[in-house]
């Protein structure tokens, strides 16, 4: 059976870019090993690395003076390399949920962190606004997209301080000003790739304030200075990087993705709205366009059981709410097509006549 995949990630890729992944697990390029086995050294393995440098400099609009590399551990490892890095005396962190919490909990075992806003008072269904940046503070932390609870930041905030961002789950989705940025940074398991990798986009004169003393390892400017090399990298996921690069740009780039993601969002939440069994769960400024979460309305919620089981029948995956939260959640990144938004619109109609 055809599966419809709306995971939160490890999430989608398109079918060309998997197919082309299958050719070079056979042979990379006609050099006769696969990109599984290839050395990270090789001069051929050399110009993936640079061409996905370059076609993420393309798609993001980033500016000459920002480095771009790629390492292992995923985004929780910046957690506590951004405060290791760039913590002298206090940084400031604005808490929106799970991902946004744990940012700040690596960063208070570092030094001095700060919560300058939250959301958690009304269960993280809404995004901060009109709150005070403390002067002083060495950078402030946001988290633009909330997976688990489904609110975005859709707007490039001004910020009197150097402005750290965890864009793993809306990178690319839309344009942006890179430059309001003093530092990007995300797992790449939603909108740019498999997961094994994370992606850094910093300012080198924010990436030259990080503390020399570090190992090495831990210092971002090592990292620039042998692009993405200084240590083995995550040699395939960042080969499958490129290809969903390359794909986006073939697509159209990051305003043709941004225009399908509205409208699969409009199309998504319409039905949530207009459904007399479901109803949203976040305010409405702060829905996002990748995670979409809802539950059941009031007088059905003994029925979510029956609506999961309905979808998984119908071959929809991926649409259980996280474990913390419950209810549902869809995920909707670049690579999802549309026509799987109004697959599921059509279920949830089914749903509701049933």
């Amino acid at each position: 059976m055809k599966k419809y995949n709306f995971n939160a990630g490890p999430s989608i890729l398109p079918q060309s870019v998997i197919e082309q992944c299958i050719s070079d697990i056979r042979d990379f390029r006609g050099n006769g090993l696969s990109v599984l086995e290839i050395s990270h050294r090789a001069k051929y393995y050399e110009a993936v690395i640079e061409e996905a440098e370059a076609n993420l400099r393309f798609l993001a609009d980033i500016p000459d003076d920002y480095s771009i590399f790629f390492m292992g551990g995923g985004a929780s490892t910046q957690f506590y390399l951004i405060p290791y890095n760039f913590m002298g005396s206090r940084a400031g962190y604005v808490d929106t949920g799970v991902w946004a919490h744990k940012a700040f909990q690596e960063a208070q075992r570092v030094g001095d962190a700060v919560l300058v806003a939250t959301s958690e008072d009304k269960g993280y269904t809404y995004f901060p606004k009109g709150y005070e940046i403390p002067k002083g503070l060495d950078y402030l932390h946001i988290t633009t997209n909330n997976t688990i609870y489904g609110t975005e930041l859709h707007t490039d905030m001004d910020c009197p301080v150097p402005l750290v961002a965890d864009m793993s789950s809306d990178i690319l989705s839309r344009p942006m000003d890179i430059s309001k940025y003093a530092m990007i940074y995300g797992g790449a398991q939603k909108n740019m790739g498999p997961a094994g990798a994370a992606f850094v986009i910093i300012r080198n004169d924010f990436m030259e304030r990080g503390d020399k003393k570090l190992p090495k390892m831990m210092q971002y400017r090592e990292h620039a200075a042998n692009h993405s090399m200084y240590n083995t990298p995550p040699v395939f996921t960042i080969y499958a990087i490129n290809e969903m690069l390359k794909w986006m740009r073939a697509e159209g780039g990051v305003r043709e993705m941004y225009s399908r993601n509205k409208k699969k969002a409009a199309l998504l939440y319409d039905e949530i709205d207009r459904n007399s069994k479901f109803r949203g769960v976040v305010e409405r400024e702060d829905r996002s366009l990748m995670n979409i979460t809802f539950v059941m309305a009031p007088g059905f919620e003994e029925q979510s059981d029956a609506f999961l089981s309905l979808c998984n029948e119908k071959g929809i995956v991926g649409v259980k709410g996280h474990r913390s939260v419950g209810g549902f959640r869809v995920s909707m990144y670049n690579a999802l097509p549309i026509g799987h938004t109004e697959y599921l619109v059509d279920i949830m109609r089914e749903f509701e006549k049933a």
